[in-house]
């Protein structure tokens, strides 16, 4: 019997995994990971990431291996890892389930293409969002540029239930190609190693993740539309991670909260998870979301950022920058976000716009810089929400923030961290002389940005 293999990607995860029972329905399965770094317009993983995959292919490979699948970890550019991995094996069949990047679509396309010419069953299957992208249209047959009326569609598709994790398959008893070693690929931070925050705060992989969910859904999901915007309550899902690298499906998450209608957050936690499909939705049909403001006028937009004309703008914005990144701004509410965000790899949702308004509109940094550091030390960033919510707080983006909407990081922290419990758990030398004064002031550099903005073509 020739085996089939299950190419894994962002859905490490062997319940509701259509590509793997799939492949384990055909009799022999084995399963590849391909860590690519060289194919051309894939973004390489930022440092907090290369931590969550280390730890979730340990944990993958426990779980696969309860189920006769062998993991093969493989490195280099799909398109010849694949082919070298199918014919070694002498592959009846290759199935994965769907990437929705330009880059990873045009690769995906073209392994497909070779694999059928050389005989080999191939198949992908919808399994990371509850929509497909190219299926979901305005009336006019347009993308979506607001969200309300893009959820409105969305929310009234039926979505399939999740699937079960296979029953254990025949294995595989021939002898196997060589798999790399995980510790050679070297995800983990050394010298220094900064991981111990992330260490105390995650255990990636499904075990985790459904603990999570469950947990949610029983206990915070209907105070929700209130308690998640107190970073100093444990009101947050904290489900962002998972489904990121996609322990936990859409699916899974969509009919949990169902199964629970009539808890008041239940509606305003699907929004969220709308709001996830939007900004894939928007990297779908704008494939450099990181890089282009979605709105062209911002193009003029007087940024301060590094790099700019003139050696003192550039040493005052990198100065500025700096600050940011460590959690020294002189703003408590921002500076606890941006600790939090270092020690433990996520940052509260509040917080996240409540600091990158400060970078963008006050500071007057790029939101591209933002992104940047976001995506180097989140482990929940994913090449659509990351830059769709930076380009939403700048204002350049989507069913964007209005540039007006300037979050004040004094009264929102009052509003949503009454008691400085936040901040406090956070920034332990606040009120001492080893804190600074704010970098900036927030009411002149709130004007300057408006009278800024006031110049662009709208």
């Amino acid at each position: 019997m020739k085996p089939s293999i299950v190419w894994f990607r962002d859905d490490l995860r062997v319940t509701d995994n259509p590509a793997l029972r799939a492949a384990v329905d055909d009799g022999a399965a084995v399963a590849l990971y391909v860590l690519d770094e060289e194919s051309p317009g894939i973004r390489p993983l930022g440092g907090a990431a290369r931590w969550w995959l280390h730890h979730s292919l340990l944990s993958l490979r426990e779980e696969l291996a309860t189920l006769g699948v062998p993991l093969l970890l493989r490195r280099g550019p799909a398109a010849v890892v694949v082919q070298e991995t199918a014919t070694a094996l002498a592959a009846g069949a290759l199935y994965w389930n769907r990437r929705y990047g330009e880059a990873e679509r045009m690769l995906d396309a073209g392994i497909k293409t070779s694999a059928r010419g050389s005989g080999m069953h191939s198949e992908s299957f919808q399994a990371s969002l509850l929509h497909e992208p190219w299926a979901v249209t305005t009336k006019q047959g347009g993308p979506f540029k607001v969200f309300t009326p893009f959820w409105r569609t969305v929310s009234g598709l039926d979505f399939r239930e999740p699937l079960d994790s296979p029953e254990p398959g025949q294995g595989f008893s021939a002898r196997l190609p060589d798999s790399e070693e995980l510790d050679t690929w070297g995800l983990l931070p050394r010298n220094p190693d900064w991981s111990a925050g992330l260490a105390e705060s995650w255990r990636p992989g499904s075990a985790q993740a459904h603990e999570f969910l469950g947990d949610f859904v029983e206990h915070g999901l209907a105070d929700y539309s209130v308690n998640r915007d107190r970073p100093d309550l444990p009101g947050s899902s904290r489900l962002s991670p998972f489904l990121r690298w996609g322990q936990l499906s859409p699916f899974e998450v969509w009919h949990a909260r169902r199964a629970r209608p009539r808890e008041p957050g239940s509606a305003v936690f699907a929004a969220e998870l709308g709001w996830r499909e939007f900004c894939w939705h928007q990297y779908f049909h704008h494939p450099d979301l990181a890089t282009a403001n979605l709105r062209p006028g911002f193009d003029h937009y007087p940024w301060a950022s590094p790099g700019g004309q003139g050696a003192g703008a550039h040493e005052a914005a990198t100065t500025l920058l700096h600050a940011w990144q460590e959690g020294r701004t002189g703003f408590p509410l921002v500076d606890a976000g941006q600790r939090q965000l270092w020690h433990t790899g996520w940052m509260h949702n509040r917080v996240r716009m409540v600091s990158a308004s400060l970078l963008v509109k006050n500071l007057g940094i790029h939101w591209q810089l933002g992104e940047q550091w976001f995506w180097d030390t989140l482990v929940d960033a994913d090449p659509a929400s990351n830059p769709a919510n930076w380009q939403w707080v700048a204002g350049s983006g989507a069913d964007a923030s209005p540039f007006f909407r300037i979050f004040n990081p004094e009264t929102q922290a009052a509003k949503f961290d009454p008691h400085g419990s936040y901040v406090g758990q956070w920034i332990t030398e606040l009120g001492t002389p080893d804190y600074p004064e704010p970098v900036v002031d927030l009411k002149a550099s709130r004007r300057e940005a408006l009278d800024a903005y006031s110049t662009l073509a709208h």
